[in-house]
């Protein structure tokens, strides 16, 4: 009897290791920001969209609005075992553009309680445009839920 005893004290052992084990994070970034020691390259006033460009890349979202801005966003999510995974950071440079294609602002928000906050900004002009977009992005994720993609 003590030999199925102990052979049910190693089942049950290995089942907690794996339970254990599961329940671990999961880290998961998607998206780049630039650091700022390559956003410290870009001169207001000076560089161009191609500059920036070679500087930085291409953004994966840019304004609509005249010229329109680039943004860099990035966002990390962490998942512990089965659960949903939940946005735990966001991140987002905004790089805005005159009307030549000339750099005229570079602000980094970020994520905290729900709210869009400044990191840091660099301005020359007291007008920030596109902050309709960046609150829209920051305040539609989560507002939707998968059976509204199917409809």
């Amino acid at each position: 009897m003590s030999r199925i005893a102990a052979i049910l004290r190693l089942v049950c052992a290995a089942g907690l290791v794996a339970l254990a084990a599961g329940c671990s994070n999961i880290d998961r970034t998607h998206g780049y920001v630039p650091p700022d020691s390559d956003l410290n390259q870009l001169v207001i006033g000076v560089d161009t969209r191609e500059t920036v460009a070679e500087v930085i890349g291409r953004p994966s979202a840019a304004g609509i609005l005249d010229a329109g801005g680039w943004y860099y966003v990035k966002s990390k999510f962490r998942a512990y075992g089965f659960r949903a995974r939940r946005e735990i950071s966001r991140e987002v440079v905004a790089v805005s553009f005159d009307g030549n294609g000339v750099v005229e602002n570079i602000e980094r928000f970020g994520l905290e309680d729900g709210r869009v906050i400044t990191i840091s900004r660099r301005v020359t002009d007291s007008n920030i445009k596109g902050v309709s977009f960046l609150r829209q992005l920051f305040g539609s994720f989560g507002n939707f839920t998968a059976d509204q993609l199917l409809n």
